[in-house]
């Protein structure tokens, strides 16, 4: 469940239904889909007024008798080019957030969330959450970004025409202003189905949408949110969780590993943060100089140990914890190359869309594309750490003061996330960690893991080619058999034409070679 959704149970609920994406089945009432919907709404507890539901497509391909069902029971039918429905849609679902502020619900009818509207849309969500539901028509192949309450195929959703769930197949629906026929290639609207179609067919409707351009690409709104904000002050003294994956951005050499927590809380502070601070460093503690490890610990920094095949998914294990044990709102920071690692940040995007929590990355090299996370700040790992020399006198003493506040390393949690299931216990000092980890205990929890990971993936790689070879071998095979008898009879005919111009030796070569070329089993013959 995620933090506003009780709210949203007596919200508003607002529907777009990309009608050519998810089509009304044939001989179903289209009178029949409102209800359907409420009764679907109904049954996940979802009591609130369904103050819009909206048909988009090319109404010049949908009968009177359709558009007449759908506004008989409330639901507008908008009429778009087929291939600007989903820029139009889209367009029109940012409006609405912009005139609705949540608690709300969102339900998108369409196959296309989980292509060109979920980055944005996921984006959105991170930074104004609200429930949201889906339907299509033919489940995603990929695991959506999108955080969901509920999720539907569009024909079960539906149900039958004699489907008994439905109750308020005999309410009757008042038009309103609010309930239209909308042609967005004119901005004409009207409430007559009969009116509408004499529009779609008009000679001014056909000019417009030959004369004005075509919007295929969905306008991602959050393109240009990519600058450091300032606090809001709701997160403004919350605490602050970093999560720092140290095999994507190690300590630079000769960086002194003292002035990581002063470099991190100088950069909250910029922005207007002045919550407490807790970070907790992932990486190969065995192959990390040692001083790095002490410096890091005065200062309260948490180590935790990991192999690369297992980081991310400890990281995020922890995350949760975190997330669990801190009420939010919280602040959470992730200093890692999130993007190269999807099994971790598709999660993390899900995470932050259900929680209030706020984000903020680190990454070693700008990605090369804009990430589907939407951070309040992000940073490149290497112009965090860099702190101007005029600044080099306050952190030494920021350093000097958290080592004796603190207690030295006493203060910093010290983990082994390799054994025990990455739920180990704290080792209270690095020596203690340093002898668990050049035990044959741990040894072999590690190549335990190693070899389970390389099995993992060795299965995964022969159940892609058994899945190709039972789609394709067959195909294959018949394409080559064609190929085979269509070249033998070229040559065939070939030889009837030119056979009386070869001499008894050259026949006899001739079928020699026919023979040792023809597939095995095939049988050509004159």
């Amino acid at each position: 469940m995620w933090w506003g959704e009780e709210a949203a149970k007596g919200a508003k609920i607002a529907v777009w239904w990309d009608m050519k994406e998810c089509p009304i089945p044939e001989g179903y009432d289209a009178g029949r889909i409102r209800p359907s919907l409420e009764a679907a709404f109904k049954e996940r507890g979802y009591s609130g007024p369904v103050s819009s539901i909206t048909a988009y497509g090319d109404q010049t391909q949908t009968p009177v008798h359709i558009l007449q069902g759908l506004l008989s029971t409330g639901v507008s039918v908008a009429h778009t080019r087929s291939e600007s429905t989903n820029y139009i849609l889209y367009r029109d679902i940012v409006e609405w957030r912009g005139q609705n502020p949540p608690p709300a619900t969102m339900m998108i009818i369409s196959n296309q969330v989980g292509g060109d509207l979920s980055w944005d849309l996921a984006r959105l969500q991170q930074r104004s959450q609200y429930n949201l539901f889906l339907a299509y028509s033919k489940a995603p192949c990929v695991l959506s970004v999108l955080s969901t309450s509920s999720r539907w195929l569009w024909e079960k959703l539906l149900g039958d025409n004699n489907n008994n769930r439905i109750e308020t197949r005999s309410v009757q629906y008042k038009l309103s202003a609010m309930i239209l026929c909308c042609c967005k290639s004119c901005n004409f609207d009207c409430q007559s189905p009969e009116k509408f179609r004499k529009h779609l067919s008009s000679y001014k409707h056909a000019r417009q949408e030959s004369v004005y351009p075509t919007y295929k690409e969905v306008n991602r709104v959050t393109e240009t949110w990519g600058r450091n904000y300032a606090a809001a002050p709701e997160y403004a003294t919350a605490k602050i969780l970093v999560w720092w994956n140290m095999f994507d951005c190690p300590i630079p050499e000769g960086y002194d590993a003292r002035r990581v927590r002063p470099s991190l809380e100088e950069a909250f502070k910029k922005l207007g943060y002045s919550g407490p601070v807790s970070i907790t460093a992932y990486g190969d503690l065995n192959h990390t100089p040692e001083h790095l490890l002490r410096g890091l610990s005065s200062t309260g920094v948490s180590l935790a140990h990991t192999i690369l095949d297992v980081t991310y998914k400890r990281m995020y294990s922890d995350l949760l914890d975190g997330q669990k044990s801190n009420p939010t709102p919280t602040n959470i920071m992730v200093i890692s190359d999130t993007d190269t690692h999807q099994a971790f940040s598709t999660p993390l995007v899900r995470l932050v869309q259900k929680q209030k929590h706020n984000l903020f990355l680190a990454y070693s090299s700008r990605p090369c594309k804009m990430f589907v996370l939407l951070p309040s700040a992000e940073w490149l790992w290497h112009s965090l750490l860099e702190v101007s020399e005029k600044r080099k006198h306050v952190l030494q003493k920021c350093t000097s003061e958290s080592e004796s506040d603190r207690g030295g390393e006493s203060s910093a949690m010290l983990y082994c996330k390799v054994c025990c299931g990455g739920q180990g216990p704290d080792y209270k000092s690095l020596d203690y960690l340093r002898t668990h980890l050049s035990s044959e205990e741990h040894a072999q929890e590690e190549y335990s893991i190693t070899a389970f990971v390389q099995l993992k993936t060795k299965n995964r790689n022969l159940s892609l080619l058994a899945q190709y070879d039972r789609e394709h071998r067959q195909q294959w095979r018949q394409a080559r058999k064609h190929s085979g008898r269509v070249f033998f009879f070229l040559i065939i005919i070939y030889v009837d034409l030119e056979l009386e111009n070869l001499n008894p030796a050259d026949v006899v070569a001739l079928d020699v070679e026919l023979k040792n070329l023809q597939p095995s089993g095939e049988i050509v013959t004159r």
